[in-house]
């Protein structure tokens, strides 16, 4: 059963730093596309970050290059998102995500909260 549970998230001050984990069971973060998504209530979710799954490519949100680093470690099989000189803007719900890229396999973790005060 494929499951994805994030940690890391919590209270940080403005300029701060953050290091979201999310650790992946039943299948290997190597052979998923594994991204990192953002949602503030009564929005949609959006993409911050995303790494390829054969060769370790990664994208990033125009308004976090720069700041935001996603990463994984194949052999503790866990996907992480260095957030640095966070702004308040980057407050929200964080959730990890696995695809497939084959219709019907789209993974969420629960989601973890992020809170940047000014």
């Amino acid at each position: 059963q494929v499951q994805l549970v994030e940690s890391g998230g919590g209270l940080v001050q403005s300029g701060g730093s953050l290091r979201l984990s999310c650790a992946a069971s039943g299948f290997k973060v190597d052979s998923y596309m594994l991204a990192w998504f953002r949602q503030l209530p009564g929005a949609e979710r959006e993409g911050v970050a995303c790494i390829s799954r054969v060769h370790g490519r990664t994208s990033y949100a125009d308004d976090v290059k720069g700041r935001f680093t996603i990463s994984r470690d194949n052999a503790k099989n866990m996907v992480y998102l260095q957030m640095n000189s966070l702004k308040p803007e980057d407050t929200a719900f964080y959730y990890c995500n696995a695809d497939l890229l084959v219709p019907g396999y789209v993974y969420w973790g629960q989601g973890t909260q992020v809170t940047v005060s000014s």
